[in-house]
């Protein structure tokens, strides 16, 4: 059967992002490992974006997530989410890594990425579709914070029929077809509910779509010893103020013990648009001011992510600011 032919049987030729919603919409999804590759503090910065491509070969590949609380199902706003996976060789980022071949990317970002959830509770990263290397079925590593704690890390998977059109094409031809089937990966190995993300051909700009929507547990049902504190409570990061604001607003926050302190500010599409360079600050009470005039930035939505490095190790935290 002809690649055409094949597509219309799916009856994805010429579909858009397809947005479903899971069968089981208020389960929590399950939990999966997150090494061995995960995303490095001196990595955070720079993947607070929503397209990840960097210089990659592959199938352009948006991936777009819908986070939802599990006590009702709602949509979570200003949820982070971190989304990461290998290359069309299985290779990670930030590692000396052997997929199908050894490659060492350490001190590279590429395929990592990390964004905030909009009012609808969703985000949407621009990636190439994964690769796959011995022993695991192809996958997306998945984390999401909720007011710095991490309140779910899982995987998740795709359809079977349409990851091998994508794997039969180049790049990806070199290594075959995904060979793993996910029954028989061990991650999976409680099974795939609501961890097999759809899959659409777009023709229009010719990139496969993915779309999931993950329930997580809500912020205030979890137990203490399960919260992970992205700040190490080494700082508290404020809410900047006034905000909304038209020209000038101000970012508090309080060091408990001294440390080196820089902070930037990324636009909705995750590009770095302004940055305070590290500067040494003691213990205590501390004010950042934005002036969006003097830095030649338009009125809009903004993140602002605060970065302190001490003894202790080096620790991050971002909030959404408002211009009008």
């Amino acid at each position: 059967m002809e690649r055409k032919e094949f597509l219309k049987s799916l009856g994805v030729l010429g579909a858009g992002l397809l947005v479903s919603s899971r069968a089981q919409s208020c389960d929590v999804i399950r939990t999966e490992i997150a090494g061995p590759f995960v995303i490095l503090p001196g990595q955070m910065a720079a993947t607070f974006r929503t397209d990840m491509r960097e210089n990659q070969p592959g199938q352009l590949h948006r991936m777009k997530f819908r986070i939802l609380r599990n006590t009702d199902c709602t949509p979570i706003e200003n949820a982070e989410v971190s989304a990461w996976h290998c290359n069309v060789d299985g290779n990670y980022s930030g590692y000396n890594t052997s997929g199908h071949i050894v490659l060492n990317a350490t001190g590279q970002n590429w395929l990592r990425g990390r964004a905030l959830t909009d009012a609808n509770g969703e985000v949407e990263f621009t990636s190439i579709f994964p690769g796959w290397y011995p022993g695991r079925v192809t996958h997306v590593h998945l984390q999401v914070k909720i007011n710095s704690t991490s309140v779910k890390i899982t995987q998740f998977t795709y359809p079977q029929a349409e990851k091998d059109i994508i794997h039969s094409s180049a790049p990806y031809t070199a290594w075959g077809l995904d060979p793993v089937p996910a029954s028989s990966d061990g991650s999976f190995a409680d099974g795939t509910a609501g961890q097999v993300a759809s899959l659409t051909l777009n023709e229009e700009n010719q990139s496969w779509d993915s779309f999931l929507e993950v329930t997580v547990p809500d912020l205030v049902v979890l137990g203490v010893k399960n919260e992970e504190r992205i700040t190490g409570g080494q700082f508290e990061l404020g809410q900047n103020f006034p905000n909304p604001f038209e020209s000038v607003t101000c970012i508090p926050f309080a060091l408990r013990n001294a440390a080196t302190v820089s902070l930037g500010l990324y636009d909705m599409q995750g590009k770095r648009v302004a940055l305070v360079q590290p500067t040494e600050l003691p213990a205590g009470d501390h004010t950042f001011t934005v002036d969006l005039p003097s830095l030649n930035l338009p009125q809009a939505h903004y993140v602002y992510e605060l970065t302190i490095s001490n003894e202790a190790g080096t620790y991050h935290q971002c909030k959404r600011m408002t211009s009008i």
